[in-house]
């Protein structure tokens, strides 16, 4: 049985084809009956699947990550591809080619490596050069460098998104830095290429990609501290304070207290790190999210959870795009119902709030 490609898949499609199940969720229905709410995936995407009935047998037979054969009907479903599932069985994993499974970056892993080499030659700072080499030369890390995904779900969620998220940050930093005077590049650089280096032990990848226990009880900026730490520790002569200004940068990257970050940026280094990050992860989650819906012919977006909101999909580029008209479902019909406003607290306004505004309470004089 030849693969079928999530991305291939168009409404009222027959299904059948071997997913992987990224989530599970029992659910019931309003009528009392159970379902089966999940989550297949293959390297080109992911999509919804419902299962409806002999629920509570199929059940125990797959769990999560497991590969299953399904056989069943696309439909698109408020503006959402999804599967209706007729039949579905657990397959072992050796009958199965795992490069199917996972997404990959777009960009070429072997390129995106000498395009690293190329960044490093150029770091100026003889320690920060030595650093960076210290990393590059340490083959089981840069295998896992090199394959790590950037997130779990929020930006870059394939395999190479670390190393193609770090190198994006590298070309904005250098974009930013003739800008504005005074800024240390090299220091920049250097923080890009290593603020989510935890990510190689806080994510397992191998066949699904999650979080490993290391990573739920440490998180990625703690891990990567410590690695950062153990490799300087390898560089004769590296100054105590170029040591500081660089851990600052890792522990600070995500802004604010109520986004994980343990401390908020310092310096002008860690604050246009901090700026470049949100900004390069948006973007692309954002893309992501645009992209998934190819079957809507809606110029709107479904509801993006984590965001808050509806994306408009057209933004001017295709001057001979016609007007399509919104497809009359729940989705749509909320987005044009117009709200009554409502009071919102402050402080719950501030943190649904998508910017990143780290020094909007520095009213509250409260900087450290």
């Amino acid at each position: 049985m030849s693969k079928q490609f999530i991305c291939d898949i168009k409404d009222r499609d027959s299904i059948n084809s071997v997913f992987l199940v990224k989530d599970k969720i029992m659910a019931m229905a309003k009528n009392g009956k159970p379902y089966m709410n999940l989550r297949l995936m293959d390297k080109s995407g992911d999509i919804d699947g419902k299962l409806w009935d002999n629920v509570e047998a199929l059940d125990k037979l797959f769990e999560k990550d497991d590969f299953v054969s399904v056989r069943g009907k696309a439909s698109v479903y408020l503006n959402k591809m999804q599967v209706v599932i007729a039949e579905i069985a657990r397959i072992p994993e050796d009958e199965v080619s795992l490069s199917d499974f996972l997404p990959v970056s777009p960009r070429s892993i072997d390129e995106m490596r000498r395009e690293l080499q190329d960044v490093v030659a150029a770091i100026g700072n003889p320690h920060l050069q030595g650093l960076m080499r210290s990393f590059l030369d340490d083959e089981q890390f840069m295998k896992q460098y090199c394959a790590a995904p950037a997130a779990k779900g929020m930006h870059h969620v394939y395999l190479g998104g670390l190393l193609e998220h770090s190198l994006a940050l590298v070309k904005l930093v250098k974009s930013i830095v003739p800008l504005y005077h005074g800024i240390n590049e090299d220091l920049l650089v250097a923080g890009a290429l290593l603020h989510d280096v935890g990510k190689i032990h806080e994510m397992s990848f191998e066949r699904a990609i999650d979080y490993t226990d290391a990573g739920k009880l440490l998180g990625h900026i703690t891990i990567g501290v410590e690695l950062v730490e153990e490799k300087i520790r390898q560089v004769d002569g590296f100054p105590r304070e170029l040591s500081m200004l660089l851990k600052h940068m890792l522990l600070s990257h995500h802004g604010q207290y109520e986004y994980g970050s343990p401390k908020r940026p310092k310096t002008i280094e860690a604050t246009v790190l901090n700026y470049l990050d949100d900004m390069d992860s948006k973007i692309n989650g954002i893309q992501a999210h645009i992209a998934k819906e190819n079957a809507s012919t809606s110029r709107w977006t479904a509801h993006h959870r984590l965001y808050d909101r509806y994306f408009f999909k057209c933004n001017g580029i295709d001057q001979d795009q016609q007007e399509v008209e919104c497809v009359r479902d729940e989705s749509c019909e909320q987005l044009l119902r117009e709200e009554k406003p409502t009071e919102v607290s402050a402080d719950k306004q501030e943190r649904k709030n998508f910017g990143n505004q780290p020094f909007k309470a520095l009213q509250n004089l409260d900087l450290f």
